[in-house]
């Protein structure tokens, strides 16, 4: 969750929160999705006997990772977006978390 506030000394505050997501883990998992698109491409078509099978692969999951973590970094904006337009506003009140704060405010 991501928060953001408005500056006010001892007044309640308006706090905007919502729902983000992390980046990197879709990116990751985008880039695991290429490579199991890969070896996908690779032992399900037929064989060809000019070319190793672990050659193709590699051929394959150089073409497919970046597409992959571009389709992770798609839908972690998207869910973003979504995030944005479900922001919610709380008010904060600051408590006093010992005595001698509430001695100072108090003052």
């Amino acid at each position: 969750m991501t928060f953001q506030h408005e500056n006010t000394s001892g007044a309640p505050r308006k706090l905007h929160v919502r729902r983000a997501p992390k980046y990197v883990p879709f990116l990751i998992a985008g880039g695991l999705a290429g490579v199991v698109t890969a070896a996908m491409f690779t032992y399900l078509l037929p064989a060809n006997e000019n070319f190793e099978a672990s050659s193709v692969f590699g051929l394959f999951t150089v073409l497919l990772v970046l597409p992959g973590v571009g389709l992770g970094a798609i839908v972690a904006l998207v869910l973003d977006f979504r995030g944005r337009r479900r922001t919610r506003t709380l008010l904060a009140q600051a408590l006093p978390d010992d005595e001698g704060n509430a001695a100072a405010e108090t003052a």
